[in-house]
């Protein structure tokens, strides 16, 4: 059986609790975003992101400087991976 990685970023804030928590599968767009969050941090800008189709993301500076942000990648089977891909079909 072949095994995928799932990744994962979450931001939790103190006073909101989970404000986002986002799993991909492709690495690359996990790079991607984890890159877009760093720089919203070091700039000390909004992290705004819209996938142009069902993904919008828009945290104020204020509320990501006093968040703790964790990723975490996690193996999927075949089997999980079939379905999960049920599950949103039905």
């Amino acid at each position: 059986m072949k095994t995928t990685y799932n990744f994962n970023i979450k931001v939790i804030n103190e006073k909101y609790g989970q404000i986002l928590s986002e799993n991909f599968v492709d690495q690359t767009q996990f790079k991607i975003f984890l890159k877009m969050v760093h720089g919203a941090l070091e700039l000390k800008e909004d992290l705004s992101f819209f996938d142009g189709n069902t993904f919008l993301v828009h945290i104020p500076f204020s509320f990501l400087k006093n968040s703790m942000v964790l990723t975490s990648t996690f193996e999927i089977s075949l089997a999980e991976q079939v379905k999960n891909k049920l599950e949103t079909l039905v």
